[in-house]
This record gives C-alpha cells, sequence and structure tokens, in this order.
C-alpha cells in the first residue's frame, strides 16, 4: 500500500498546531512533525497499512518524538526535567491552527525566500530536499535558511492575528517560482490557496486561486520542447487547459459578485479575457485596458502602468499606446520589451530592433533574453531585406 502523500501534506499544519498548543515551540514542533511524517512514510505501507486516524497517528507520534528531543537535550545538559505526561491515542483534534500556520510563516520579520520556504515546509509538509531542488539550491543552503526562518518567529505567538494580504503575497510568489526538481510549485500554491479560501471565504483569496487556474491553464503553451518562449499571440489555444480556465472563471465571478475589488482579482479578470478570446485581435482589449485602470486604482504599481500602456496600443492603435509608455518611469523593468513592440506595430522597426536588444541585455532570466535576441534578429533581417 503507497502512502498517500497529499494526505500527509494536507495533515501537516494540524499537527503543528497541536504541538504548539500542547507547550511545544514552532521550531520544536516542525522538526518533531517532519520526523513523525518520516517515520509514516516507512510504517504505512508495512502490512498494517494506514492508521484509522491519520490525524490522531501524526499527532502521538510527533509528540513522542518531541518528548524525544526533550529528554535528550535535558539528558545531554546534564540535569533532570520534568516532561508533562504524554497524552493519551484518541480520535484527532477539533481545532485546526492551518490558517495561524499561514500566517506564522509569512510574518513581516522573514524575507520574501524566507517566508515562501517556510510556508512550503510548515504548511505545504515538503521536506528540504523538495523545497531546495524546486528553488534550485543546495540542500544545505535551504536548510539553513528554514532554520533561521523559524528562529526568526520563535518568539511569536500562535494566536497573535497575521495580516492574509502578506500571506496572499507570499503564496503567489511560490505560484510564480514555477518548477523544476520533483516539485512543480505552481501546483502546490494552488493546493494552498485553495486551502486558504475554505479556511477564510476571503473574496481576495478567490481571487488569487482564481487567477493562478487561469494563468496554469496557459502553462503548456508558453514554452517549446527546446524551452523557447512562446508569447502570448503565437500560443496554440487549443492546448490551453479548458477545464481550468472554466474553474478559474467560476471562481472570480463568485468572488467579484462579493463586491469587494482586490488586486487579484482585477487581475485575474484580465487572465479572463485572455481566455475567453480565440485569437489576440479578438480580445476585448477596451475592457483589457478598463480593468488595468482599476488594478493601477488599486495598486499604482509602474509594472501596471506599463502592462497598461501595452493594452492601450492594442485597443486605440500603437502610437496611443506609446504616448501612455512615455508617462512610465525608465527603471520600470521590461520598459524596453513593451516600447519595441508598440514601434514594431508602428512600423518603426530600426528602433525597435534597437529596442529589442537593449531589453535582452537586461533580461532576469536566459529564456527571455533569447526570445528578446531572435526578436532583435529578425528585424534586423526584415530591414537588410527592404
Amino acid at each position: 500500500m503507497s502512502v498517500d502523500e497529499g494526505l500527509l501534506r494536507e495533515l501537516t499544519p494540524r499537527v503543528i498546531g497541536v504541538l504548539v498548543r500542547r507547550g511545544a515551540d514552532f521550531a520544536a514542533a516542525e522538526d518533531a512533525v517532519q520526523e513523525a511524517l518520516l517515520r509514516a512514510w516507512t510504517t504505512w505501507p508495512g502490512p498494517a497499512g494506514a492508521p484509522r486516524d491519520p490525524l490522531a497517528w501524526l499527532v502521538t507520534t510527533a509528540w513522542r518524538c518531541h518528548l524525544d528531543a526533550v529528554r535528550s537535550a535535558a539528558a545531554r545538559r546534564g540535569r533532570e526535567v520534568r516532561v508533562d505526561a504524554e497524552p493519551a491515542p484518541g480520535p484527532g483534534v477539533a481545532v485546526d491552527d492551518t490558517l495561524r500556520l499561514y500566517f506564522l510563516c509569512a510574518h513581516p520579520a522573514l524575507s520574501p525566500a524566507a517566508a515562501q520556504a517556510l510556508t512550503l515546509r510548515a504548511v505545504g509538509g515538503l521536506t528540504t530536499r523538495q523545497i531546495a531542488d524546486a528553488f534550485l539550491v543546495p540542500e544545505s543552503t535551504m536548510a539553513q535558511r528554514i532554520s533561521r526562518a523559524k528562529r526568526a518567529v520563535a518568539g511569536v505567538d500562535l494566536d497573535r492575528p497575521g495580516r492574509l494580504p502578506t500571506v496572499l503575497r507570499v503564496l503567489y510568489l511560490v505560484f510564480n517560482a514555477g518548477y523544476s526538481g520533483d516539485v512543480d510549485l505552481s501546483a502546490e500554491a494552488i493546493r494552498l490557496t485553495r486551502q486558504l479560501v475554505r479556511l477564510t471565504d476571503d473574496a481576495e483569496a478567490a481571487g488569487l486561486l482564481a487567477l493562478m487556474l487561469l494563468h496554469q491553464a496557459r502553462r503548456v503553451a508558453r514554452t517549446r520542447a527546446d524551452g523557447a518562449l512562446v508569447p502570448l499571440a503565437e500560443q496554440d489555444r487549443s492546448r490551453w487547459d479548458t477545464a481550468l480556465i472554466a474553474e478559474g472563471v467560476d471562481v472570480l465571478q463568485t468572488a467579484l459578485a462579493r463586491d469587494r475589488l482586490g488586486e487579484y482579482q482585477a487581475q485575474a479578470a484580465i487572465a479572463a479575457l485572455h481566455a475567453d478570446a480565440r485569437s489576440v485581435g479578438e480580445t476585448d482589449w477596451v475592457q483589457v485596458v478598463e480593468w488595468y485602470d482599476e488594478l493601477l486604482r488599486l495598486t499604482g504599481s509602474p509594472v501596471v502602468q506599463l502592462n497598461r500602456a501595452v493594452a492601450v496600443g492594442e485597443a486605440d492603435g500603437p502610437r496611443a499606446g506609446l504616448a501612455a509608455l512615455a508617462a512610465v518611469p525608465a527603471d520600470v523593468p521590461r520598459r524596453d520589451a513593451a516600447a519595441a513592440h508598440l514601434h514594431e506595430a508602428d512600423g518603426d522597426l530600426a528602433t525597435a530592433a534597437g529596442l529589442y536588444a537593449a531589453a535582452a541585455q537586461a533580461a532576469p532570466n536566459l529564456a527571455e533574453r533569447d526570445h528578446l535576441t531572435r526578436q532583435a534578429a529578425r528585424l534586423h533581417q526584415a530591414l537588410r531585406e527592404r
């Protein structure tokens, strides 16, 4: 019998919460739960199979691991300590501290990288090796990052309220980290966000889930077999996952009906308009611009302002887009790429080619750099053939 990995990940934060409420500090509780998970992996496939109450089994095993660690530490210090009697095994506890763990792992004292790692470890139930592989860093580096994060939140009361927007931002960062190794971080972020929606019933949490689903639906069409990027205009839309699109739109419509608009809902509305169109030319660009107006009002972000300028170029023509782009600060990432696109649409190939080349130099990753370099080369070739 195989171990249900999804079940273990789902139960991990609940077990940590139980141990913390029994008096273990967060770091010790998390270590004990990881040890219990390892024991589940080795014992549950055995002849007896999985226990009838997996949560109770994990709580009992993790608590015993914690007591063993306490006794061992006490012995090393050369003094006796009194440990409370072990609670008798029984059914799973009714209190679910998962939401509080979300808040704890997204604590303002943590850097974004540390918050992502701790969330995946404590709430997601991933091992240090899995997280390290996913972020393409050595396991020792990730272990140190997680250890520092646990020390940073060691004195924080689990009952202290946290900020949901911070949690959502951490989950969105995890989603955008994408895929590498044996863990699909995008899929893991969706799983955790689904859980958060159930725990909070919050419109913005639902908006983030909708945004993730709509982006994930287009994922397979975004790259070629050799890893090259495929722009939205060139993607094979028959490869988009229509089931994910339908689910994303349904989640979004339910969230928007609450009339508590937030930035993730606005982003999801833009993604839904792209998903609804059979081609770039059939996209309702006027509505896209209107949603960017809402998003800009909510965030004031220059990156949103940049994307809005591109949408204006599609809705009202490239010169209108360039006029909108003029208000975007020169140091905004990908500004040169957006300007190149608009200049090319306006017929100024020489300016566009130079801007594509400049954008390639500043590209944040190899795939994007190669794509922009090919765009510049294509326009240079077209100029030579004139």
